[in-house]
């Protein structure tokens, strides 16, 4: 019989330049410095304390440090270099005396180092931050340099290891004098990376950067290349996060000029710039800021006393019918009718109707805008209604704050942006004031679902929820302009999104949720459905997932992916680094946990990489382990979907519970098809609520067969 496999031995091979390879067993329990020793040795080399192993591969340079080296597996092949301290400090002297020559090898070495958090801590400790610091603040280097003395501060201050407070302003007024004059694209792209981190980390640094960054400095980024464009739209998009709210507008009115619209349009839309998940990212955070400038007047109820709002309704009215022909009745009783005919609820005091909030005094801001822009359109949406009989009115008043409400749920305004979310709608990009466009296209959508419903008051919910899912499901197409917008609604008529609703089954009948016969058919296959949810989920994780890297900090680190994903025997999680797009097999992937070795989920502020964080994420969880070196695996789900899938995949594999919202969605889905097959040979008869009594007894059993 073979002897029995230690695990903790893997067949590897270790280079060095002009070395002869070395193959060896590498015993995971057995420390570093031995093996290292051991290596030195093969090689003659004295000193083996200046050298440390490093891994070899593309993507992956890192030195192997205790915490690390369980990423090692068969085959693997290591590099023996001189240590992070002898390197750092190699370095630093090439830096201090070198030649032009050895300086600029030097800082192209430091530049791919710096990624490494074990090197980057010798280097700072070493003082090398502050060597280059002195070195930006000093001018002493340009061109590729130059770049790379930037790209290396930005890479070790990524890591979080120092403070981004201790920049002075002669740093940052340097790094400024970067993005406002011509650079090549690496220092510009640098450049911009430094000051976002300024304005987002540094307690000081914000109104420096507003001060010296002008806006149209910017602007003239977004048509560089697709890295420096993406830096540049970053950039923007934190100034407007520490902005005030006057200085917030002033900002949003420049980005909305006719100008700036232009280069977007034609430099980053056009061009498939945003095509890329952090572009498309940035341009949804740039998005949500600009719509949550509307935030305000969506929770501002009217006051009795504004003079603007009261100002504002008496125009609506003017504009509707000082222009029929005939002036209007002057005196109360006129304007009583003519609000009754805007389709006020009150039409008494139509202030009252904009107490409400959300949405507040901006429904009443959308109306106007639709009646100053496209008096037209308004003249003749409130015209046709106040024709009408009265029970077939669309209330343009009630439907307009309806709608405006509507929209900004759908749109999310006031909320935060998402970490994750890589959703925007080009549309926003296209016009001025795009939310109010927006409502003007979706009203007079409203006004003609209603007519082709021949909806009365009483339907005025249903409608609305019509006309809900008729923009949400304009806005998946992602149209490109207002007018793509327009033309899709159109063709999503009230007939349309009624057989929409039938195919999905969005409507269930009532008897499915209460007949006796039926529930305890549920219960009966429920189990069963629980197996195929269960099954779907680990073949989710056995598909894997790419998730976004995130800093000790918790903060979200750009362009940096890693790839997690089950083995097909449900036994072992594989994880490690990825590219944007890569989807590394099992055997790609450097790192494993046994799943015996999870010992509990976590979700959400419990998770380690999320503790001290003034907001929780709330995609984030973590695989709390034991038995292993690493305590935890922690992660963020790129969207909510895979959030669900994740954890009820770690939950089941652990003998937990599936416990998310995808799940019960799942189950309601899977049940309700699963029983209306079973059901289909009941068509068409009437299943009672309570299974029919039990007839009594017979009095005498003289009808049985005797058998004798």
């Amino acid at each position: 019989m073979p002897p029995m496999k230690d695990a903790n031995i893997v067949k590897i091979a270790v280079e060095m330049t002009d070395q002869v390879p070395q193959l060896i067993e590498f015993n995971q329990k057995q420390p570093l410095a031995g093996i290292i020793q051991e290596l030195c040795n093969g090689w003659n080399l004295t000193e083996p304390e200046q050298y440390a192993l490093q891994f070899n591969e593309n993507n992956n340079n890192n030195y192997i440090t205790e915490k690390n080296r369980n990423e090692i597996k068969n085959g693997s092949v290591l590099r023996l270099q001189y240590s992070p301290s002898k390197t750092a400090q190699d370095i630093l002297l090439k830096l201090n005396t070198g030649s032009p020559e050895e300086k600029a090898t030097a800082m192209n070495k430091l530049s791919i180092l710096s990624a490494d958090i074990t090197f980057a801590l010798d280097f700072i400790n070493k003082q090398g931050l502050t060597l280059l610091i002195k070195q930006i603040e000093g001018a002493k280097c340009k061109g590729t340099v130059l770049a790379h003395t930037l790209l290396s501060f930005v890479e070790l201050m990524e890591h979080g290891i120092v403070s981004w407070d201790i920049l002075n302003g002669e740093f940052i007024s340097r790094v400024a004098t970067f993005v406002n004059t011509p650079q090549e694209s690496q220092v510009t792209q640098a450049a911009l990376s430094i000051l976002e981190n300024v304005v987002l980390n540094s307690t000081e640094g914000y109104g420096q950067v507003e001060r010296e960054i002008p806006i149209g400095s910017l602007v003239s980024h977004l048509q560089s290349t697709p890295v420096v464009q993406q830096n540049a739209v970053a950039l923007i998009n934190a100034l407007l996060s520490r902005a005030d709210i006057v200085k917030r507008r002033t900002l949003v009115a420049t980005l909305t000029s006719k100008q700036v619209r232009t280069v977007i349009q034609n430099s980053i839309l056009q061009t498939g710039a945003a095509k890329g998940n952090e572009m498309a990212h940035q341009l949804y955070v740039l998005q949500t800021l600009m719509l949550g400038l509307l935030e305000q007047r969506k929770m501002t109820k009217m006051d009795p006393q504004d003079q603007d709002g009261h100002d504002k309704i008496k125009e609506l009215r003017r504009i509707a019918f000082e222009t029929e022909g005939a002036t209007s009745l002057r005196g109360p009783s006129g304007f009583t009718r003519d609000y009754k005919k805007l389709g006020f609820k009150n039409d008494i005091n139509p202030a009252l109707d904009f107490t409400e909030t959300p949405p507040g005094l901006l429904a009443l801001d959308c109306m106007i805008y639709f009646a100053r822009t496209h008096p037209e359109n308004y003249t003749k949406l409130v015209l046709e209604n106040s024709c009408r009989a009265d029970e077939h009115e669309c209330p343009f008043g009630r439907a307009s704050v309806e709608l405006v409400r509507i929209l900004c749920e759908i749109l999310k305004i006031g909320e935060p942006p998402s970490e994750q979310c890589v959703t925007y709608q080009p549309l926003f990009f296209t016009h001025d004031h795009p939310f109010e466009e927006c409502f003007c296209i979706c009203i007079v959508l409203l006004n003609k679902t209603w007519k082709e419903m021949r909806a009365t008051a009483e339907d005025f919910q249903k409608v609305a929820s019509v006309g809900q899912e008729q923009i949400v499901r304009a806005l998946e197409t992602t149209p490109a302009s207002l007018d793509q917008f327009k033309s899709k609604l159109h063709t999503l008529t009230y007939n349309e999104i009624t057989q929409l609703w039938q195919l999905e089954r969005n409507t269930r009948e009532e008897w499915e949720s209460h007949a006796r016969p039926v529930v305890e058919l549920r219960e009966q296959i429920t189990p069963e459905i629980m197996g195929l949810i269960k099954q779907q989920r680990l073949a989710f994780l056995v598909e894997g997932t790419r998730f976004t890297k995130y800093s000790p900090r918790g903060q979200r680190i750009k362009d940096k992916f890693w790839y997690m994903r089950l083995s097909p025997n449900h036994k072992v999680l594989h994880y490690g680094d990825c590219d944007e797009k890569s989807a590394p097999s099992t055997e790609e992937l450097q790192s494993k946990i046994a799943v015996c070795d999870i010992r509990a989920l976590q979700v959400g502020r419990d998770c380690p990489h999320m503790k001290g964080r003034k907001a929780s994420h709330q995609l984030a969880f973590s695989l709390a382990l034991e038995g292993v070196d690493l305590q935890s695996l922690d992660c963020v789900a790129p969207d909510e979907q895979a959030l669900a899938y994740w954890t009820d995949g770690i939950n089941s594999l652990i003998g937990q519970r599936m416990q998310s919202k995808e799940t019960e969605k799942d189950l309601d889905t899977l049940l309700s098809m699963e029983i209306k097959l079973r059901l289909l040979d009941a068509e068409g008869v009437a299943i009672p609520q309570d299974p029919p009594p039990i007839p009594p007894d017979p009095p005498h059993y003289h009808f049985c067969y005797d058998l004798n």
